[in-house]
């Protein structure tokens, strides 16, 4: 019988886990408790946390229990997993201020009332371990030729791998054990570059309690050439709209790459996939469409219908030559300002749309600035309030980031 778990099949997320065929069944058979992990290295959920977050959800709308494990504790160690250098070190007020932001975020997203859903926080069983006792409880299940084979370390191996990092699987098998215990927790789920922490897990269950408990990996949300979604050239792309406001983040999906518009409406919204797969038959500029729908679902699902609706109106402005251009991000620029002139290298680090006046030089240099529509070849240019129409004047970056300048 189709359950769950043809679900996150069939939308794309599924990747590896350790016992299939037996999960599949289990998922359809009974409500389980599930967790994922979120380390709390920033005050903001990111675009890649919203698709692990979506198959959270799918799995709570089927009567599964998610069991969201904030990572006080790992989070002051750092998991080395798909990195090439350590992770810089955080006090745990500053980890306990970003715990906090993260829930208000994803209670947005799934139920955390009691009977729907678990918080916890592993810092709760990790900070008070006593390093001998932890040792010969748990560090004896652990052979360290075996960790080396596994990617995370191994492809440090060679630049230089403390201690410090390697125990960080230690804890998370330890975290799987210890929720076992507390909850009957049955199944860690999590991104694919996790796999060889939740095996540990797994396998430690096994060791201490003799059941048998299951890992499922999910598929990183990368684009058409292997890049992490919701990562870009100037940093990531967050789910706190003071970090990215409703329009970036619609022009962001607005503008992706044909090839993973249909991979990104499976994985991050809640379309039907009858209504996907009809999208899935437009070509070329019919495909703009389907980026519309993605974006403004997105935007809808995380800031609410009114700035999607803003978002929408925002873009008809710049792709269609419609609507107004009131809810594109903006700046005020004092007329006195004006007067002298300002230089455009300077400007452009000004509004946020370079992070440097190099940055920016290059930029120029590369033909990747346009002020309304005109590429812009002057490294030297300076703007004045000839170039402002009706008191406005719009600077691209590269094909995607709008800015608008408007003189107060």
């Amino acid at each position: 019988m189709r359950n769950v778990y043809d679900v996150l099949e069939e939308r794309g997320f599924l990747d590896t886990a350790n016992f299939p065929e037996d999960l599949k069944e289990l998922l359809g058979k009974e409500s389980i408790v599930f967790y994922i992990g979120f380390d709390a290295t920033a005050d903001s959920l990111t675009l890649g946390h919203y698709s692990t977050i979506m198959a959270m959800k799918h799995m709570q709308n089927h009567g599964h229990i998610p069991l969201v494990l904030m990572g006080g504790g790992t989070t002051m160690i750092g998991d080395p997993s798909g990195r090439n250098d350590m992770r810089s070190l955080m006090s745990e007020e500053f980890i306990d201020g970003n715990v906090e932001k993260f829930l208000e975020q994803m209670a947005r997203f799934l139920d955390l009332s009691e009977g729907k859903a678990i918080v916890d926080n592993n810092k709760k069983w990790l900070l008070n371990l006593n390093f001998v006792n932890f040792m010969r409880e748990i560090g004896i299940h652990f052979n360290v030729n075996r960790m080396l084979t596994f990617d995370i370390y191994k492809n440090r191996i060679n630049e230089g791998l403390t201690f410090f990092e390697m125990g960080y699987m230690l804890l998370q098998s330890y975290d799987f054990w210890e929720l076992y215990t507390r909850y009957n927790c049955k199944l860690q789920m999590g991104g694919s570059d996790q796999w060889a922490n939740m095996l540990g897990g797994t396998e430690l269950v096994w060791q201490k309690e003799e059941e048998k408990v299951y890992c499922q990996t999910l598929k990183l949300l990368a684009n058409s050439e292997g890049v992490k979604m919701g990562k870009t050239m100037s940093g990531a792309i967050w789910l706190d709209i003071n970090k990215t406001s409703g329009y970036e983040l619609f022009q962001y999906l607005r503008n992706s790459d044909d090839r993973d518009v249909i991979t990104y409406l499976k994985r991050l919204t809640m379309i039907p996939m009858e209504e996907i797969n009809e999208l899935a038959k437009l070509e070329g500029k019919e495909l703009n469409k389907a980026k519309e729908i993605l974006a403004y679902e997105v935007v809808k699902d995380v800031h609410g219908k009114e700035e999607a609706d803003k978002a929408l109106e925002a873009a008809k402005a710049l792709f269609q030559g419609a609507g107004s251009t009131e809810n594109m991000p903006s700046t005020e620029i004092e007329v006195s300002r004006l007067e002298e002139g300002l230089g455009l290298l300077s400007l452009l680090t000004e509004v946020g749309l370079t992070k440097s006046n190099g940055e920016a030089r290059r930029l120029v240099q590369q033909a990747g600035i346009f002020i309304d529509d005109k590429t812009v070849e002057d490294i030297n240019k300076i703007i004045t309030k000839k170039d402002f129409k009706d008191g406005k004047l719009i600077i691209r970056k590269g094909k995607k980031v709008f800015h608008q300048l408007i003189i107060k």
